[in-house]
This record gives structure tokens, C-alpha cells and sequence, in this order.
């Protein structure tokens, strides 16, 4: 049972709907200061947008005002910020969001607007336009990836595909991936053994970074890619202890011990794997497409880059999600719902859309927009020769609504360094995970009825 579309929420039952002690404690609601940048002046209709200010600049802002007539008031996105101002009755009228991990959660907890009824209506995000990984932002009560929309990607990757440098494959003699056909997970730890650079006990290259985008939801696709499910068939469990999610755990906690790559336990000085690679520190990157728009900007690079598709596990299945989905929901009681939807089709389907779509930092969410994808140099379209192919085993990995995906993450942090250090088995690593997370997924399920 989920709350009706008239149901009041008060702060305290939100609160603790999401997990807390992750999430949202970090700052006193009342000692928040709002971040705002660049609200349009004018007459007319008025939009506020919580997302990350850069998402939105000034004068993209500007360009709304203009060709719109509607003023936009960009608002910092904060969860603490956000629970304020959905139990004061007063939420932003989009909010950003990460549709792998967040459509489930706002959509369960009866916060979040149906938008099957706009998009049904609208000319310029037609269903039929909309790219399949459009469906993390659907949920239907029980499963991610059916039902309603409630939101929409801005762009989106395949996360599990993975870039490397070939001139670290030359200097280390090793056959390059194939483009086509899926390496094991088992040779791609080989490659990076043989890959990593050492010097005075420091490492110097890293052999490869495979963090995805956090570690529950690597955890949820790696499991996924070893035949199983993290979570149990109502989503209201997680299971670290059967053998696909063992497999899984098996294989990233080898990884962190033997420090190939970036981990808890090794991490890296850049925080993120951008830099690092363009500075030709690193030798896989595990990371999507969206990548490429860092690796454009330095042609060097980007002429001995290469993307693969994402690994397999021996024996299993070929898969390859999407672990973001990066877009914008809109709450149920946002008061200028109309205004926001027009700000929701230009900022998704038309200016800004074509011009994320250029720079090559995702692939854009509705298909028409997909041929604007950098594909000049002979070395974009090697890239987008491998993506298109890749396009063909996307599928949604389901997310549970019982916990925040922060909450989560946060646990699985507590948990695994000491499994990393060899201070104790995977065994005891999984049962550890199992009475950490459902615990809090008790709670949740029990909060959202």
C-alpha cells in the first residue's frame, strides 16, 4: 500500500523514509542557507529548479527566460533542502535525480508525479523517441522498469563498458579487448595485474578503475552480470550469501587487495577517474561513453583510447546497464506543473538537449537526438561503432525502493574495508551486508506500508 495523491507527509515519516542517518543528517534544516543561482527576472510564469548549479548556469537560465517567458529560480540540489520543502507543502517544481537509484525510492514514498499523462500530450518527448533507459525511471508499485514515468534521463551511459589506453597495452604486450565481443571479468583483473606500474612501493599507473558509479549499485549489477539478484523478488531483502552475489563480492574484494585500481582502501588522490586517465595514469577506466567527452578534449588521447564493451562473468549472462540515468522527476504538489513541464521538454528535448548531445558527455535519452553524437574524427566513430552494438544488451537492473541508495552505500562502506585488508573471509563479509542492510530495509518496507 502506498500513500494516495492527497496524503499528507510529515517531515518526521520522510525523514525517516530515507534512511537518515546517510542521507539527511548532516545539516540542521533551519541552519540552511538556500544556494540560488541566477533566478531570471521578468513578468509571467515562475519555475524552481533543485538540481546541481551547473547543471542549469546562468545563462542557460537566461535562454529559458527568452525563449520560454517563464522565469527559472535554480535552486542547490540538497536532500535536506528537498525534505524541508516537500513537508512544508512547498517542493521545487523539478527536482534532479539519478533514475537508477531514486525513481523507485520517490516513486514508492508517493512524492513524485505521474508524468505518463504529459508525455502523452507532448510534441516534443514522444514515447516512441525515448531511448529504453528511459524505463529507470519508471516503477510500477513493485518492479523498476515497468509502469508510469516519473522522470526522464538527461543523457545516459552503459556503465559497465570500460575505456582503455592501448598504449599501456603496448607497452605491456597484451592483446587489446575486442570491440565486438565481451572480455571475462576474470581477464580484465589479469589485464590490470599486468597493467599496474610501481615504483618505490607507490603505484604510478593504475592497472584499472572498476568503482561504477558506488558500490551498491555495483553490487546490484555485478550480481546481475553473475546470473542472480542482489535483492529479493519483493525487492525488501538484499542477499550477499547466494553464489552470484558471493561471485560478485568474490571478485571486487580481490580487486581492492591486490590494488590494481582505485579503492576504500587505496584511494585515489584525483577522487575520480577523469583526471587520472587524461593524465595517462591509468589504463581502464570503468566507466561509459560519457567519459569520452573528457577524453575528446585531448586528441593525443582520445587517438589511442578505446572503448570495450562491459565484461561478462564466465558462464554468464551478457548484460549491460545503465547505472545513472541522470535526469529530473517533478513533484506531486509542485504548484506550476504546467510551466515546468514546458522547462521539461525544452531542457530535455530541445536546445539543451541538442547541445549535450554534441559534446558527447552521454548519449542523449531520446533516439532522434543520438546522430549528433561526436562522429567527425575516424576515432569518435571507432567509439561510436562500439557504443551502437552495445546499445543491443541494455537492459534495467531493478533498484530497491526500501532504502537510499546513499543509506546503502554508506553501509557497504562501514562494512568492506575489512575485507579488502584480508582481516576477515567474504563469507563473514556477506553475512555482515545481509544483517547491516535489511535491518534498515525492515524499516523501510515497514515505513512505506
Amino acid at each position: 500500500m502506498h500513500p494516495h495523491a492527497g496524503a499528507s507527509l510529515s517531515r518526521r515519516r520522510f525523514l525517516a523514509l530515507s534512511a537518515s542517518g546517510a542521507a539527511v543528517g548532516a545539516t540542521a534544516l533551519s541552519g540552511c542557507a538556500l544556494q540560488v543561482a541566477g533566478a531570471a527576472t521578468g513578468k509571467g510564469e515562475s519555475v524552481t529548479m533543485m538540481v546541481n548549479l551547473d547543471d542549469v548556469p546562468p545563462e542557460l537560465v537566461k535562454q529559458a527566460q527568452k525563449e520560454l517567458g517563464i522565469k527559472i529560480t535554480v535552486v542547490q540540489n540538497d536532500i535536506t533542502r528537498l525534505i524541508a520543502m516537500l513537508t512544508n507543502g512547498n517542493p521545487p517544481d523539478l527536482v534532479r535525480g539519478v533514475g537508477a537509484l531514486d525513481a523507485p525510492f520517490f516513486a514508492a514514498r508517493g512524492v513524485a508525479e505521474d508524468l505518463d499523462p504529459y508525455f502523452a500530450r507532448s510534441t516534443v518527448l514522444e514515447v516512441d523517441d525515448l531511448d529504453p533507459a528511459n524505463d529507470l525511471w519508471r516503477y510500477d508499485g513493485k518492479t523498476q522498469g515497468k509502469g508510469p514515468r516519473y522522470g526522464m534521463a538527461k543523457d545516459f551511459s552503459q556503465d559497465a563498458m570500460f575505456w582503455y589506453n592501448t598504449s599501456h597495452y603496448d607497452q605491456a604486450g597484451l592483446e587489446y579487448p575486442s570491440e565486438t565481443e565481451p572480455i571475462t571479468f576474470e581477464r580484465w583483473l589479469d589485464d590490470a595485474k599486468r597493467l599496474v606500474r610501481r615504483k618505490n612501493g607507490q603505484t604510478t599507473v593504475y592497472g584499472g578503475s572498476y568503482n561504477g558509479l558506488g558500490l551498491g549499485i555495483l553490487f546490484t549489477n555485478l550480481t546481475a552480470a553473475a546470473g542472480g539478484s542482489l535483492f529479493s523478488e519483493d525487492f525488501t531483502r538484499v542477499d550477499f550469501t547466494t553464489p552470484e552475489a558471493r561471485r560478485a563480492l568474490t571478485w571486487y574484494v580481490d580487486y581492492a587487495r591486490t590494488r590494481v585500481g582505485p579503492s576504500l582502501v587505496q584511494p585515489n588522490p584525483d577522487a575520480w577517474d577523469g583526471p587520472t586517465y587524461v593524465a595517462n595514469r591509468m589504463a581502464m577506466s570503468g566507466n561509459g561513453y560519457w567519459l569520452g567527452g573528457m577524453i575528446n578534449a585531448e586528441p593525443k588521447l582520445a587517438k589511442t583510447s578505446r572503448l570495450a564493451p562491459a565484461p561478462v562473468f564466465e558462464g554468464g549472462p551478457r548484460i549491460s546497464s545503465c547505472q545513472g540515468a541522470t535526469g529530473m522527476w517533478m513533484p506531486k504538489k509542485a504548484r506550476n506543473k504546467d510551466a515546468a513541464w514546458r522547462v521539461f521538454e525544452w531542457f530535455f528535448g530541445q536546445g539543451p538537449a541538442k547541445a549535450r548531445a554534441e559534446g558527447g558527455w552521454g548519449i542523449p535519452s531520446l533516439k532522434s537526438l543520438q546522430p549528433l553524437m561526436p562522429h567527425k574524427e575516424e576515432y569518435q566513430q571507432r567509439v561510436l561503432k562500439v557504443q551502437r552494438a552495445e546499445l543491443k544488451h541494455f537492459s534495467v537492473t531493478p533498484f530497491t525502493p526500501y532504502i537510499k541508495w546513499d543509506a546503502l552505500e554508506a553501509l557497504i562502506n562501514q562494512v568492506i574495508p575489512a575485507a579488502m585488508k584480508g582481516q576477515i573471509s567474504v563469507d563473514t563479509l556477506a553475512g555482515r551486508l545481509n544483517s547491516a542492510v535489511n535491518d534498515q530495509m525492515k524499516r523501510g518496507k515497514e515505513q512505506v506500508g
